[in-house]
């Protein structure tokens, strides 16, 4: 049997139940977001349309099997365990080319606390072993995780999304929000700046160095 198959149906995943992380309210997430180019964003926007190339995107495409603007919104975001909020959120937002770039499309780092506790999917542990895949799930194709996502999010609609291991972070928090979230961001976050700013210059040079990547 393959270690990271399709997703069972919804009614198996029903039946082998879910794993749940309880995230409570105040804990601190963060985000490398892009108020530029072809799909800018707020700190607190979650993105509804999809599927894009993101790892657990639960959108559903259109007929022709494309994005499309729906009812699905997805958030990633890291949280403060090593190597840093920064580290992790870089490692995974500049995964493709490894270069940090501070000024094309406008990136941003935001710091907020969630104002209320969230039911997350665990898979840092033994469930995706229980649900017939493995630690993968956070590591393989990309395509077939969205496809594990979507199962996910049907079989088990009030989940407020999902926590992971990053892979490009060193096995760090890594977190997708559905939808059901969007009440948990709070008005403003607690830190709000360009990548450009020269008072994340030296936290950009550190991060860049433990990760290898070359920062623009």
């Amino acid at each position: 049997m393959p270690k990271f198959p399709e997703p069972p149906s919804v009614a198996e995943l029903r039946r082998i139940g879910p794993e749940i992380f309880g995230l409570k309210a105040g804990s601190p997430l963060a985000r490398v977001f892009f108020r530029g180019g072809a799909w800018p964003v707020s700190w607190d926007e979650f993105r509804f349309w999809g599927p894009g190339q993101s790892r657990f995107d639960h959108h559903l495409p259109d007929a022709a099997g494309q994005p499309a603007l729906g009812s699905r919104g997805i958030f990633y975001a890291a949280g403060s365990a090593p190597p840093g909020a920064l580290a992790v959120c870089l490692a995974e937002v500049f995964q493709e080319t490894r270069i940090i770039d501070s000024s094309d499309r406008e990136p941003w780092f935001a710091v907020f606390r969630i104002t209320r506790h969230l039911d997350l999917l665990d898979l840092r542990g033994l469930w995706p072993t229980r649900a017939s895949a493995s630690a993968t799930i956070s590591t393989g194709a990309k395509a077939r995780a969205r496809r594990w996502s979507r199962a996910i999010h049907e079989a088990w609609p009030d989940l407020d999304g999902i926590i992971y291991p990053s892979s490009m972070g060193g096995n760090a928090d890594a977190f997708a929000l559905y939808e059901k979230a969007t009440d948990a961001l709070p008005a403003a976050p607690d830190f709000h700046r360009p990548l450009s700013d020269p008072a994340l210059t030296a936290p950009l040079l550190a991060a860049a160095s433990a990760l290898n990547y070359a920062l623009m």
